[in-house]
């Protein structure tokens, strides 16, 4: 089986680099995932994929069944999740088209269902999160990045807000405060669910556009997706060099 996943976020709902061998439907416990898993090749080894937000780009990130898409991964086999993220910049040297690995998040958001420890339990339980992401697993996308000529900021704090809106002006000014570097609405509660299911999991930051109040003007779509089919050319050659180092 598989050991390893890729979910890939906005503008990446297929690898073009992906040897496909199947397309397989998974039910959970916790209803469906996003998308069936795409079983395939990719740098001569097995990983499974699975779109986040849908084959089509259709869920919101506050809609995305994250349960159920970290449950279905964790039954195939899978031990190691490489997420992709697209993200705004929030301060200088988050640059838009650049990538980052961030090593911290910090959850802003609310309603969603954020654990699989709360019916059915003989006793409560309680995961660590200090260090909310895989190191072994940040430090060979670092390493495959450099292997890759690829630039590549090796930390920063992920602030996972709600959406689907984009944020104020001054709800930056309030995250940068927090200490936040990058802004998204899908690191949680991603990650945390991977944590509580012992996976091995880390991100590929994709900067896609300056945070609110950081640019000149509104921030439009068109942009973010232009940005996005640059930047997913350098994630394809991470991925490339990464998966032979896994």
């Amino acid at each position: 089986m598989a050991k390893i996943a890729i979910i890939g976020g906005t503008g990446l709902t297929k690898l073009h680099n992906l040897s496909i061998v199947s397309r397989e439907v998974h039910v959970s416990n916790y209803g469906e995932p996003s998308a069936p898993l795409t079983r395939g090749m990719l740098a001569g080894k097995e990983v499974l994929f699975l779109p986040r937000h849908g084959a089509g780009h259709t869920i919101p990130p506050h809609k995305v069944n994250y349960r159920a898409n970290i449950s279905v991964l964790k039954n195939a086999g899978v031990d190691k999740v490489i997420a992709i993220n697209a993200v705004g910049g929030i301060t200088n040297n988050m640059k838009v088209c650049h990538l980052a690995v961030p090593d911290q998040i910090i959850d802003y958001t609310w309603s969603r269902d954020h654990t699989f420890f709360e019916e059915g339990l003989e006793e409560v339980v309680h995961v660590d999160f200090t260090y909310p992401y895989c190191e072994e697993l940040r430090s060979l996308i670092i390493k495959a990045a450099k292997q890759a000529n690829v630039q590549i900021g090796e930390k920063a704090t992920y602030a996972a807000v709600q959406g689907p809106r984009l944020e104020t002006a001054a709800e930056i000014d309030r995250l940068e405060r927090d200490g936040c570097d990058i802004v998204g609405m899908t690191g949680m509660p991603e990650a945390v669910l991977a944590r509580e299911l012992n996976l091995c999991y880390a991100s590929i930051a994709v900067i896609a556009n300056k945070a609110a109040g950081r640019g000149e003007g509104e921030i439009t779509l068109d942009e973010i997706s232009e940005n996005l089919a640059v930047s997913h050319e350098n994630v394809r050659k991470i991925l490339e060099v990464l998966i032979t180092e896994i």
